[in-house]
C-alpha cells in the first residue's frame, strides 16, 4: 500500500511531535548526552487495523507476532495514540497486556482515567469539567433559550447531556431536540434523520458535540443542504479541512467554537516555515503536498520530490483551508505528552544513574518501569502552563471562544472572539466582544432563538400544555392587575387605593376629592347639616321641658 494520503489534521501532529523531539534534543537540561528517536504509524478506524501499528511497535523489525519482539535495543519508550478514545481504548487493551506506557492525547476521557482497564494509560488533555457551564453561560449572554442537541450515542454523549439539561433548567434554557448519532455502520440513515429534525425545528441554535469521526457526516451533510440560517456551537476537535468546498463551508460561517486555551509558540510557526522536502527527505507526506500545491513531480513508490519546483515556497503558502499555521488544540497535546515522556525518561535515568554509579553511562530499562515516573509527572511547558497527568490532580479546562469566518474559494479563519474562564468569580467568568463576531450569511443582526417572543409588560406567560418552559401563550392581566416587566409568571393586583392604567403595566393611585362650603352642592349638604342640628337642638330641648 504507498501511504501518500495527505490530512492536514492529522500531519500536523506529527510535525508538532517532531517539533518537540527536536526541542528536547536541543535542551541540555532535559537527558542530556542522550537523543531521543521516534517511529510514525498511520492508524485507521477500524479495530483490527488500529492493533496493527502496535503490534509492529512491540514487536520490530516490521513483524507482527504477538508476544515476541525482535528488536533488542532502541525499543521504544512509550506510545502517544489518539485521537479520538475508542482508538487509544483499542491499543490501550492491548498495551495494558503488557503494562506499556501510553500517553494519549485526544480529548480527556473519563473511561481511559479506569486503572482497572488501563493501567498504564496516561491522558495529557485538561478536563472539560466545566464545558456545560460555559456553553449555557453563552446561551444567556445572547438570549438563545430555545436550542437544539446533536451528540454522540456514547458514554461522552450520555454525560454532556446529562450535564447540560442540568445547566439549561437552572437557567431556563429549554431544549428543542436531541439528536443521539450511533457510532456505527448505519450512521448514515441517522445523519439524514439528524438533518431532517435540525431543517424543521425552529431553534437557530444547534449544540454539536463529539469528534470528527463520529460526527463528521453530520457536518458534510449541513453543508450540502447550505443550513446557513442556524447558529453551530462546537468543540474544538473537529478537522474543517475536510470540508473544503465553499458552498459547504459557507454553512458553517459564523459558528463559535469553544477551543482549550493554549498560548501559541512562535518557534513552530518557524519551525513549519523551515520544514521542506530538502530537510526531511523521508517525509513522504511532505512531497505530496508539495506536488499537489506546488507542481512538484515526484518518484510513486517512496513519494520523494524530483524536482520542477516552484522556488522558495513552504507549508506557510497553503491556503487556509488546507493548513494551519498556528499550532491546534491537539497539536499543543501531542507537544505536552513528548515532554511528559521526556521529563519521565530523564527523572527514570537519573534514579538509575544514583543506584547504580559505577555504571558505563548506558540506562538499561524495560519500558514498564517508567510508569512509575508518569503517574507522578508534573511540569511547566515552554508556555509556562502546568501539565499534569494525573486524572485526580488535574485543572479545569480554560477556554477561548472562536468565530469562525468562511470567504469565497474556502478560504476561512478562526477567530478569537472572546474566553471561558471557570475560575474567575461569578458572573465574570465569559467575555465576548460582540462587536467581532461574524453571524450565519442567513443572519442581517444578532440571531434569536426563542420558543415564544417575551410577554410585554401588560401581559403574563401562560404555559402551554405538553410543552417546554420556554414555549408559552401571552395573556392579558385580569381587572385591576399589572405586569411592569417583560416575560412576568405573574400579574400584580394593584393596592385599594390604586387602580391599573389602560396598558396595565403600572398602579395608578386613586384620588381624594372635599367639597367647599362654596360649592352649590356644599352650601345644600351644610345648610341640611345645620337644619339637622337644629331640629335636633329644638326636639332634645322640648323633651327636658316635659
Amino acid at each position: 500500500i504507498l501511504l501518500c494520503r495527505f490530512r492536514t489534521a492529522a500531519y500536523q501532529y506529527s510535525l508538532s511531535f517532531i517539533f518537540a523531539i527536536e526541542e528536547i534534543n536541543r535542551n541540555t537540561h532535559i537527558l542530556p548526552n542522550i537523543s531521543l528517536g521516534f517511529d510514525l504509524y498511520n492508524v485507521n478506524s477500524n479495530q483490527w487495523d488500529t492493533l496493527e501499528a502496535p503490534f509492529l511497535c512491540l514487536t520490530g523489525m516490521g513483524i507482527m507476532i504477538p508476544n515476541y519482539t525482535c528488536r533488542r535495543q532502541k525499543k521504544a519508550a512509550a506510545l502517544l495514540t489518539g485521537v479520538s478514545w475508542p482508538t487509544s481504548a483499542h491499543i490501550g487493551r492491548l498495551l495494558n497486556l503488557y503494562k506499556y506506557p501510553q500517553v494519549s492525547f485526544g480529548p480527556f476521557d473519563s473511561i481511559l482515567s479506569d486503572r482497572r482497564q488501563f493501567s498504564s494509560l496516561y491522558q495529557t488533555a485538561p478536563k472539560d469539567t466545566s464545558l456545560s457551564h460555559g456553553i449555557v453561560l453563552l446561551m444567556l449572554h445572547f438570549s438563545w433559550t430555545w436550542v437544539g442537541l446533536v451528540l454522540i450515542d456514547d458514554h461522552n454523549g450520555a454525560a454532556i447531556l446529562s450535564d447540560l439539561r442540568g445547566e439549561m433548567d437552572r437557567n431556563r434554557v429549554c431544549v428543542s431536540f436531541v439528536e443521539m448519532i450511533p457510532d456505527n455502520v448505519v450512521s448514515f440513515y441517522f445523519n439524514s434523520l439528524t438533518i431532517f429534525q435540525i431543517m424543521i425545528s425552529t431553534a437557530n441554535v444547534v449544540i454539536i458535540y463529539g469528534d470528527i469521526e463520529s460526527l463528521g457526516g453530520i457536518i458534510l451533510q449541513i453543508g450540502e443542504f447550505l443550513m446557513n440560517w442556524k447558529v453551530w456551537v462546537l468543540r474544538s476537535q473537529w478537522d474543517l479541512s475536510v470540508v473544503t468546498r465553499y458552498f459547504m463551508l459557507d454553512s458553517l460561517h459564523g459558528s463559535l467554537i469553544f477551543s482549550h486555551h493554549h498560548v501559541e509558540f512562535s518557534e513552530f510557526r518557524k519551525f513549519i516555515q523551515t520544514y521542506n522536502p530538502s530537510k526531511y527527505p523521508d517525509d513522504h507526506y511532505l512531497g505530496l503536498a508539495w506536488n499537489t500545491h506546488f507542481n512538484c513531480s515526484f518518484s510513486g513508490p517512496d513519494c520523494k520530490i524530483l524536482g520542477n519546483c516552484l522556488p522558495n515556497v513552504s507549508l506557510e503558502m497553503l491556503p487556509r483551508n488546507a493548513w494551519e499555521m498556528d499550532m491546534t488544540e491537539e497539536s499543543y497535546n501531542v507537544y505536552n505528552s513528548v515532554y511528559a515522556v521526556a521529563h519521565s525518561l530523564h527523572e527514570m535515568t537519573i534514579k538509575e544513574v544514583q543506584n547504580y554509579p559505577q555504571g558505563n553511562g548506558e540506562v538499561n530499562t524495560n519500558p514498564w518501569e517508567l510508569n512509575n515516573f508518569l503517574k507522578n509527572t508534573h511540569f511547566k511547558n515552554a508556555a509556562g502552563n502546568t501539565v499534569i497527568l494525573d486524572p485526580q490532580r488535574k485543572l479545569d479546562a480554560e477556554y477561548d471562544i472562536l468565530n469562525l469566518w468562511n470567504f469565497p474559494l474556502g478560504l476561512r479563519q478562526k477567530m478569537k472572539v472572546g474566553t471561558f474562564s471557570p475560575k474567575a468569580p461569578q458572573g465574570q467568568e465569559l467575555f465576548l466582544s460582540d462587536h467581532m463576531i461574524q453571524w450565519a450569511t442567513g443572519f442581517t443582526e444578532l440571531p434569536r432563538s426563542v420558543c415564544s417572543e417575551s410577554c410585554f409588560p401588560g401581559f403574563r406567560k401562560s404555559a402551554q400544555e405538553g410543552r417546554p418552559p420556554c414555549c408559552y401563550h401571552c395573556t392579558r392581566c385580569p381587572h385591576n392587575e399589572i405586569s411592569n416587566e417583560t416575560d412576568m409568571d405573574h400579574c400584580l393586583r394593584c393596592p385599594e387605593s390604586h387602580y391599573a392604567n389602560t396598558e396595565q403595566n403600572h398602579c395608578l393611585q386613586k384620588t381624594v376629592t372635599f367639597l367647599a362650603y362654596e360649592d352649590p352642592l356644599g352650601m345644600a349638604i351644610t345648610s341640611l347639616a345645620l337644619t339637622f342640628s337644629a331640629l335636633t337642638a329644638e326636639d332634645t330641648a322640648q323633651k327636658r321641658l316635659d
